[in-house]
Protein backbone atom coordinates (compact mmCIF):
# COMPACT_ATOMS: atom_id res chain seq x y z
CA UNK A 1 0.00 0.00 0.00
CA UNK A 2 1.34 3.40 -0.99
CA UNK A 3 1.49 5.83 1.91
CA UNK A 4 2.58 9.45 1.64
CA UNK A 5 2.15 12.23 4.19
CA UNK A 6 3.07 15.79 3.27
CA UNK A 7 3.58 18.70 5.65
CA UNK A 8 5.17 22.11 5.90
CA UNK A 9 2.80 24.32 3.98
CA UNK A 10 1.69 27.71 5.20
CA UNK A 11 1.42 31.37 4.33
CA UNK A 12 4.38 33.50 3.34
CA UNK A 13 4.99 36.82 1.66
CA UNK A 14 6.33 37.13 -1.84
CA UNK A 15 10.07 36.47 -1.87
CA UNK A 16 9.87 34.24 1.16
CA UNK A 17 10.72 30.58 1.64
CA UNK A 18 9.03 27.40 2.78
CA UNK A 19 10.20 23.84 3.20
CA UNK A 20 7.87 20.96 2.52
CA UNK A 21 8.33 17.39 3.71
CA UNK A 22 6.78 14.16 2.48
CA UNK A 23 7.25 11.05 4.57
CA UNK A 24 6.59 7.71 2.92
CA UNK A 25 6.12 4.22 4.22
CA UNK A 26 9.19 2.06 3.82
CA UNK A 27 7.52 0.07 1.05
CA UNK A 28 6.63 3.23 -0.85
CA UNK A 29 10.04 4.80 -0.47
CA UNK A 30 11.90 1.70 -1.62
CA UNK A 31 9.63 0.60 -4.45
CA UNK A 32 8.43 3.83 -6.06
CA UNK A 33 9.77 6.96 -7.68
CA UNK A 34 8.57 10.07 -5.85
CA UNK A 35 7.90 13.61 -6.91
CA UNK A 36 6.28 16.90 -5.91
CA UNK A 37 3.24 18.34 -7.62
CA UNK A 38 0.86 21.21 -7.12
CA UNK A 39 -2.64 22.05 -8.18
CA UNK A 40 -4.76 25.15 -8.29
CA UNK A 41 -8.56 24.74 -8.39
CA UNK A 42 -9.72 24.66 -11.99
CA UNK A 43 -6.27 23.94 -13.38
CA UNK A 44 -4.40 20.77 -14.22
CA UNK A 45 -1.90 19.24 -11.90
CA UNK A 46 1.61 20.61 -12.41
CA UNK A 47 4.68 18.49 -11.88
CA UNK A 48 7.39 20.40 -10.05
CA UNK A 49 10.27 18.09 -9.29
CA UNK A 50 10.87 14.36 -9.24
CA UNK A 51 13.55 11.74 -8.88
CA UNK A 52 13.71 9.12 -11.60
CA UNK A 53 14.81 5.51 -11.32
CA UNK A 54 18.43 6.50 -11.99
CA UNK A 55 18.41 8.93 -9.10
CA UNK A 56 18.35 12.00 -11.31
CA UNK A 57 16.27 14.97 -10.22
CA UNK A 58 14.22 16.79 -12.82
CA UNK A 59 12.56 20.17 -12.38
CA UNK A 60 9.81 22.04 -14.11
CA UNK A 61 10.96 25.24 -15.78
CA UNK A 62 8.60 27.25 -13.59
CA UNK A 63 10.53 26.32 -10.44
CA UNK A 64 14.03 25.60 -11.69
CA UNK A 65 16.56 27.62 -9.73
CA UNK A 66 14.06 28.40 -6.97
CA UNK A 67 12.98 24.97 -5.70
CA UNK A 68 15.27 22.16 -4.60
CA UNK A 69 14.23 18.55 -4.11
CA UNK A 70 16.21 16.39 -1.74
CA UNK A 71 15.61 13.15 0.08
CA UNK A 72 16.71 11.46 3.27
CA UNK A 73 16.57 7.71 2.80
CA UNK A 74 17.04 6.99 6.50
CA UNK A 75 13.96 9.06 7.30
CA UNK A 76 12.08 7.93 4.17
CA UNK A 77 11.38 11.59 3.53
CA UNK A 78 11.30 13.73 0.42
CA UNK A 79 11.86 17.46 0.85
CA UNK A 80 11.06 20.46 -1.28
CA UNK A 81 12.91 23.65 -0.40
CA UNK A 82 11.10 26.58 -1.96
CA UNK A 83 12.78 29.98 -2.22
CA UNK A 84 11.88 33.27 -3.88
CA UNK A 85 8.23 32.38 -3.70
CA UNK A 86 5.79 34.24 -5.88
CA UNK A 87 2.01 34.71 -5.59
CA UNK A 88 1.59 32.39 -8.57
CA UNK A 89 3.16 29.61 -6.48
CA UNK A 90 0.00 29.57 -4.37
CA UNK A 91 -1.48 26.07 -4.66
CA UNK A 92 -2.11 22.79 -2.94
CA UNK A 93 1.19 20.94 -2.91
CA UNK A 94 1.46 17.20 -2.61
CA UNK A 95 3.86 14.38 -3.19
CA UNK A 96 3.07 11.45 -5.43
CA UNK A 97 4.49 8.05 -6.27
CA UNK A 98 5.00 6.18 -9.49
CA UNK A 99 6.20 2.68 -10.39
CA UNK A 100 9.19 4.24 -12.18
CA UNK A 101 7.86 3.00 -15.51
CA UNK A 102 4.95 5.17 -16.61
CA UNK A 103 5.90 8.32 -14.66
CA UNK A 104 2.23 9.18 -14.39
CA UNK A 105 2.37 9.37 -10.59
CA UNK A 106 -1.07 7.91 -9.91
CA UNK A 107 -0.55 7.53 -6.17
CA UNK A 108 -1.15 10.79 -4.37
CA UNK A 109 -0.53 11.81 -0.80
CA UNK A 110 -2.69 14.34 0.98
CA UNK A 111 -1.75 17.88 0.10
CA UNK A 112 -0.45 20.82 2.06
CA UNK A 113 -1.56 24.34 1.19
CA UNK A 114 0.97 27.00 0.25
CA UNK A 115 -0.22 30.59 0.05
CA UNK A 116 2.05 33.40 -1.13
CA UNK A 117 0.83 36.95 -0.69
CA UNK A 118 2.10 39.94 -2.61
Amino acid sequence: QVQLVASGGGSVQSGGSLNLSCTASEYTFRQYCLGWFRQVPGKEREGLAAIDSDGNTNYAESVKGRFTLTQDSAKRTLYLEMNSLKPEDTALYYCAADDCLSYEYPYLGQGTQVTVSS
